[in-house]
């Protein structure tokens, strides 16, 4: 027996691109054999599609494209040992989610996922069989156990490795962000730890897929359920650790400083999935309809971030209603960003729109459906832009605006992608002033006036949705924690307030059908996380 190098890639795939994820896997191997000296290297969950894949799975050719892919790998990297996680075509159209073991064109081992979620975001039972045996693999005289993401959650996996000889676990994942999950992974590695007295290697995938984005922070524990190695949050890495004759775990470069400021934590999530977004889908950039207000503020300056000012434009389009303080913050903030931007005033086509609808809204008093059209001429006019321009729009409505549908269908709701959608008002609120702690760009009337939507003369928000400081929380225990009404009200809120908030929530399902991604960053998005039926009679 001898000291043993392992190496851990925590890295970002593209979905569906099986070849370039494939050659990513040969350089990333090649380089933990020359640079690191590692005898084995080890890829996160499902690398070699990218995850989720969903339906691609079920086409025909993406087994011939995952088969073609790995006899590629086994021609093709030699001296080194390889844990890839891939799907596993068998005999039963659905594959396995497995992780594949091999080195110098063999196949040493083969492990298929035990436990698969089907919860929240997670669909696993309708793509994958589960497995149910172990998988311990030697090299150099050391026993390496394998589970896959969901297996570490749970007792009995990791009992099965032990059972089967396993002296460490390798966990590969592709385990979304949302706030709090880093504390979360970290107590569910220690109670393995502590069950198995086995040390682990935690490896994490990271980037923006759709609504998911995946924030690595991959983790090296010892047998005592210690942390000896904690690597970035949403960045690209390939670490290394010796495993010592002594049983000893040495980490080859220092941890990344802990995670303790969750505010930055969703500052850089929502960069990395805009970034994503934008870049994969081949978009020339974006656009934000950027009115003065806070949500428009934080997205832009999200997106200047990310993608850098000289591919993000800003668009101005004042009404009648729009306040000149409105005007001023926007400017200063376009100014303060470097980015490009257009001013193009609505007045004219609020005039049409109104003339053409004048015979038919005769004898009717004037109402929301007004206001409702600036923000449609609003959203016509940034699609023609995106259309004509090949950018993005990047729709700015926050969580609480989308659970009470406090938003205009194709207006304000309009876009490809919306950034915010998982972010409830008051962390709109902590994000921008968090942006602003590095470098003010978002002035401080944004962040200090009530917020309007400035579709009538004096409006405000809080003359439609209770104030946000009540809002939030509720929505928080009956959207995220799903609690019934009655247990909301036991927590000390009105229960009128109650009532009228969850009545909005449910009436403004058929919205949010209807409304662009957006990047989750919750325990409960809205979307592929949160799934209820726009028509039902249930009793909310």
């Amino acid at each position: 027996m001898s000291d043993l190098i392992i190496a851990l890639s925590q890295d970002s795939p593209w979905l569906g691109d099986v070849p370039g994820n494939a050659q990513r896997v040969i350089e990333t191997a090649r380089q933990a054999r020359d640079n690191l000296g590692a005898d084995v290297v080890v890829f996160p969950e499902l690398f070699l599609t990218g995850y989720p894949p969903e339906d691609l799975l079920l086409r025909i050719d993406m087994a011939r494209l995952v088969q073609e892919a790995f006899h590629r790998l086994l021609d093709a990297i030699q001296g080194i040992h390889v844990v890839l996680g891939m799907p596993h075509y068998a005999t039963d159209p659905k594959p396995y989610n497995s992780a594949a073991v091999f080195r110098d064109g063999q196949i040493i081992g083969l492990y298929h996922k035990n436990i698969l979620p089907n919860y929240n975001v997670f669909d696993e039972w309708r793509y994958f069989l589960p497995g149910t045996e172990p998988c311990v693999f030697s090299l150099k005289g050391r026993r390496l156990g394998i589970t896959i993401c969901e297996d570490i959650w749970t007792t009995t996996p990791a009992s099965r490795a032990l059972a089967a000889g396993a002296e460490l676990l390798i966990n590969i994942n592709a385990s979304p962000y949302h706030h709090g999950k880093s504390a979360e992974r970290q107590r569910i590695l220690r109670a393995r730890c502590t069950e198995t007295r086995l040390p682990i290697a935690y490896v994490n995938m990271v980037g923006g897929q759709d609504e998911l984005v995946f924030d690595g922070q991959s983790l090296l524990l010892d047998q005592a359920g210690r942390v000896v190695f904690h690597d970035k949050a949403f960045s690209p890495t390939l670490s290394a650790f010796t495993w010592r004759e002594n049983n000893t775990l040495m980490a080859h470069q220092p941890s990344a400083p802990p995670p303790d400021d969750e505010v930055e934590l969703a500052y850089q999530a929502l960069s990395l999935g805009i970034h994503d977004y934008v870049q994969r889908n081949g978009f020339q950039g974006a656009l934000v309809g950027l009115s003065g207000g806070v949500d428009s503020a934080l997205t832009l300056a999200l997106a200047a971030d990310t993608l850098g000012s000289g591919e993000v434009m800003a668009v101005l389009m004042p009404s009648p209603y729009t306040s000149v303080m409105s005007m001023e913050d926007a400017m200063a903030e376009v100014k303060a960003l470097g980015v490009r931007h257009e001013v193009l005033a609505i007045n004219g086509l609020m005039t049409a729109f109104q003339e053409v609808l004048a015979p038919v809204f005769a004898g009717l008093p004037p109402d929301s459906t007004e206001e409702n059209i600036q923000a449609r001429c609003r959203g016509t006019l940034l699609m023609s832009l995106s259309n004509k321009l090949g950018k993005i729009v990047l729709a700015t409505g926050n969580k609480s605006e989308m659970a009470c549908g406090y938003t205009t269908l194709y207006g304000d709701l309009v876009g490809g992608f919306a950034p915010l959608k998982d972010v409830p008002k008051q962390l709109v609120y902590q994000l921008a002033r968090h942006r602003n702690s590095k470098g003010a760009v978002i002035p401080e009337r944004v962040l200090s006036r009530p917020p309007s939507a400035e579709l009538r003369p004096g409006q405000q928000d809080s003359d439609t949705l209770p104030p946000y400081e009540i809002l939030d929380p509720i929505l928080e225990l009956y959207v995220e924690l799903e609690l019934p009404i009655e247990a909301i009200v036991a927590r000390g809120y009105d229960e009128q307030t109650v009532h009228r908030v969850a009545n909005m929530v449910k009436k403004a399902e058929y919205k949010r059908r209807q409304a662009p991604p957006g990047i989750k960053i919750s325990r409960r998005a809205f979307g592929r996380d949160r799934r209820y039926p726009i028509t039902s009679a249930y009793p909310w």
